[in-house]
């Protein structure tokens, strides 16, 4: 019997569909914000298109989080009619979806013209530079999610309002929590290890409701799927169980913001040693990994709307909070935007600490691994490291991050560096993209103007 994740052709994909005797195989891609979106295609339609690829309408990379299309993209849009798009299946991405006897998923990618615009294919020519320089990379995510004891319609019925939490108060790394709510955690798990995004720990954070959960490492590729297939089936089960789940960078003023915390390393392609790892040098670190986190450094403003997309975003970048608010790094230092790891020749690595639950996990890691590699193929050095804390600190003008999307939008819209690393049309299309949801925000009155303003003013 030929298992899920042991599928790697279209040969393969199609004897594990004809085993099951499926009559509809599920198929999804992710949009430019993170979004899976997708249907369930018939055996015959997807048996086809094993070879053949399919069309997909356009119209999900022209419009955003809430179905609201567009009106500055070039691309796609009202004078292009929303055409339908090519699409490839990716066999090796089969999967089970548990809660559907024998049902299987497989990732797509968009393909042809739409393919620069496509999140996992920005990704994967990032991946294809960085070997081309011959370096293999790795990745680990880490999520921060908020947990609520509400449904779709009741969270909405309250005006996402005086929301009740999974559990009170706050209780980092409680064992009480974990015991009392065993079944939940076991879920969690159990679906991790059935979906391949296997997680190296699961715990609470500081909050009501909050876990954390640290997805295991894997080639950076690989390592994007699982984050963005993580968020959305953790969303999945919460709600199957009553419950739901929240990737939003900030859910409210009074609780730290929600992290997406990227660890990233890179290997030699030729010897398969650590190309972060010196033993000769400080805290063993080479200089390939010098050059790399100074890439990181140096570029993380004008490359901040990737790893910030939201408005909501930069309600978590203020300080105290646990949340970097300028481009810094330090040794073993969780108050820098860039944490160096030592760890020898198997882990030594970088943690990009500025990265956030709301992230689209494709581009967050295009970024990260993107910004570093340009820091090597420019040979550039980075500032002297953190020691103690880093939210004290004055910054250099060239380390201070942008402070709304909108200003973040602007830089990376003029960033040579984005233009080379990720292409001239999806630079284009995700600014156009960013400067809509911040049109969006500012069309909108929000309480705390009703309230400050109303009658006072």
């Amino acid at each position: 019997m030929v298992k899920a994740r042991e599928v790697k052709t279209a040969q393969e994909a199609r004897a594990i569909v004809e085993e099951r005797g499926l009559s509809h195989v599920k198929v999804g891609l992710f949009d430019t914000d993170g979004v899976m979106r997708g249907k369930y295609m018939s055996r015959a339609k997807f048996l086809s298109s094993l070879e053949k690829g399919f069309s997909f309408c356009d119209v999900v990379l022209g419009w955003d989080i809430k179905d609201q299309l567009y009106d500055n993209t070039r691309y796609t849009g009202w004078h292009t009619g929303y055409p339908d798009a090519p699409v490839r299946i990716l066999p090796e991405s089969c999967r089970d979806v548990p809660f559907e006897d024998d049902m299987l998923l497989f990732l797509a990618e968009f393909d042809g013209r739409a393919q620069a615009l496509c999140p996992r294919a920005v990704l994967r020519r990032v991946i294809e530079r960085c070997r081309s320089l011959g370096f293999d990379p790795c990745a680990a995510l880490e999520y921060e999610f908020f947990l609520f004891d509400e449904t779709p319609d009741s969270v909405r019925n309250k005006g996402f309002r005086n929301l009740k939490p999974f559990t009170p108060d706050v209780f980092g790394y409680s064992i009480l929590r974990n015991s009392v709510h065993g079944e939940l955690y076991r879920e969690i798990l159990e679906l991790s290890e059935r979906m391949d995004f296997p997680l190296e720990g699961l715990h609470t954070e500081t909050g009501p409701g909050v876990l954390e959960a640290a997805i295991a490492v894997d080639g950076v590729e690989a390592a994007g799927d699982k984050a963005a297939l993580f968020k959305t089936f953790i969303k999945v089960l919460a709600q199957r169980m009553g419950l739901m789940a929240t990737f939003m960078s900030r859910w409210s003023s009074e609780y730290p913001g929600q992290s997406g915390h990227i660890h990233l390393s890179l290997r030699n392609s030729g010897s398969g040693d650590s190309a972060f790892f010196d033993s000769s040098q400080p805290d063993g670190i080479s200089q390939v990994m010098r050059q790399f986190i100074a890439g990181q450094q140096r570029l993380m403003p004008q490359f901040l709307a990737l790893m910030a997309p939201t408005v909501n975003s930069y309600r978590r970048l203020v300080p105290g909070y646990w949340a970097p608010t300028g481009a810094s790094w330090g040794v073993e230092n969780r108050t820098t935007a860039l944490r160096a790891i030592p760890g020898g020749d198997t882990s030594q690595r970088i943690e990009y600490r500025l990265g956030a639950a709301d992230a689209n996990p494709y581009l967050a890691l295009a970024a990260a691994l993107g910004s570093g590699l340009y820091g090597v193929m420019q040979q550039w050095q980075p500032s002297e490291p953190v020691a103690g804390n880093a939210y004290s600190l004055e910054l250099e003008n060239e380390q201070v991050l942008p402070g709304t999307l909108w200003e973040s939008t602007q830089q990376f819209k003029a960033s040579e560096a984005a233009q080379e690393l990720f292409g001239s049309d999806f630079v284009e299309h995700f600014s156009a993209s960013r400067e809509w949801e911040e049109r969006e925000y500012r069309r909108h009155v929000s309480d705390w103007e009703l309230e400050r303003y109303f009658e006072i003013i």
